[in-house]
């Protein structure tokens, strides 16, 4: 069996670690990368930090916008899958990579395979809400995280090629809590070289465009690191980088002295690391929200909305939007559930989809 992935994003590169894994073990993996996370810390550091092989195909796309970025993909995407005739193409999430890979396979008659189908937040006005609406309708099997994903597409008429699987990246995240012990090489020595202690800071990462593309939503964030009662090592992403400083904020950071602590994105271990002895995550990110649950870490969602309804509904996540006061609050009563099921599976869901795309091998759109 072939199988061509196609990935473009840092949390793409998290879920294709462990399921790139599970498909070579047996069968013949194209590993395609559109480039849309191109730069070092976003992109080249994954792939070698989790093991994962260079990608066979670097489309080198790059940044842009919405409508430029999917076109420039789809051409390409659509000539390497005429060039290798996969049995599957493998999509992941929710970006434009996801689309223009979905698309090109689908006009071409291959079978999509969509990890993390189901998902949704209900809000059109998100781009990556369209992106996987029209993902999931344009997939052969649908890999969904939970149980409420199934139920998301059931509603939509989808029942045809559903399986609920668990998520790929708790796979990914206990194996690198098991690898990284609090007292090894990824544990206590990672909080030093931040300068912060345990349980006494927060661990920060914006990048959602209704946040970063927004002068006053990132000013109102930026505002509540600052108060927000413990240190905040904030990993700043690239497009929020810039944007602080296209909307003149870089000096707003600096005003808020020690209380920020802000550095570039750091890698996945030093991430769980920081992360696991956090007292909250804050963020806008929808797979740093599982990856707190998975540690057991309150959350502080920066959006008015999340795909994770089980976090909010367990009470380990709390939904605050862009506001300074609700931030600050959340903050300062982190949310901590009185209990703490495995919704998100086994961490086997690497092998169950494996075993998936095995039975269906020779299936057609």
């Amino acid at each position: 069996m072939k199988v061509l992935s196609i990935v473009g994003a840092r949390p793409q590169f998290i879920k294709a670690a462990s399921l790139s894994r599970a498909i070579r073990e047996r069968h013949t993996e194209v590993l395609v990368h559109t480039g849309q996370h191109y730069d070092r810390a976003m992109s080249d550091v994954f792939f070698e930090e989790f093991g994962i092989p260079a990608p066979d195909v670097n489309l080198g796309i790059g940044s842009g916008s919405h409508g430029w970025q999917t076109a420039e993909m789809l051409g390409p995407i659509e000539d390497v899958i005429q060039a290798e005739k996969p049995d599957w193409v493998l999509v992941y999430g929710d970006t434009n990579t996801t689309l223009a890979g979905a698309l090109a396979a689908a006009k071409l008659g291959v079978p999509v395979a969509h990890v993390e189908a189901g998902l949704r937040s209900f809000n059109r006005t998100m781009p990556e809400e369209i992106n996987r609406v029209v993902v999931d309708h344009l997939s052969s099997l649908l890999f969904c995280p939970t149980s409420t994903a199934v139920a998301n597409l059931a509603a939509e008429g989808i029942t045809c090629g559903v399986e609920l699987v668990g998520d790929v990246m708790l796979d990914t995240a206990r194996f690198f809590a098991e690898a990284h012990s609090p007292e090894g090489d990824m544990g206590r020595g990672v909080l030093s070289e931040f300068g912060v202690e345990p349980g006494d800071y927060f661990l920060a990462t914006v990048h959602r465009a209704g946040n970063s593309d927004d002068p006053a939503k990132l000013s109102a964030i930026v505002r509540a690191f600052g108060s927000a009662g413990k240190p905040v090592v904030w990993a700043v992403h690239p497009r929020t980088a810039r944007n602080l400083a296209a909307f003149g904020l870089e000096e707003l950071v600096r005003e808020q002295g020690a209380a920020i602590i802000a550095v570039d994105p750091v890698s996945y271990g030093t991430t769980v690391a920081l992360l696991r002895d956090a007292a909250a995550l804050l963020t806008d990110s929808g797979g740093m929200q599982k990856e707190a649950y998975f540690l057991s870490v309150p959350c502080v969602t920066l959006r008015d909305e999340t795909e994770w309804v089980e976090t909010v509904e367990l009470g380990w996540n709390v939904l605050t939007g862009a506001d300074t006061a609700r931030i600050v609050a959340a903050a300062a009563a982190p949310p901590r559930g009185a209990t703490h099921p495995d919704v998100y599976g086994d961490g086997h869901a690497a092998a169950k989809i494996v075993a998936s795309l095995e039975s269906h091998a020779g299936a057609r759109p």
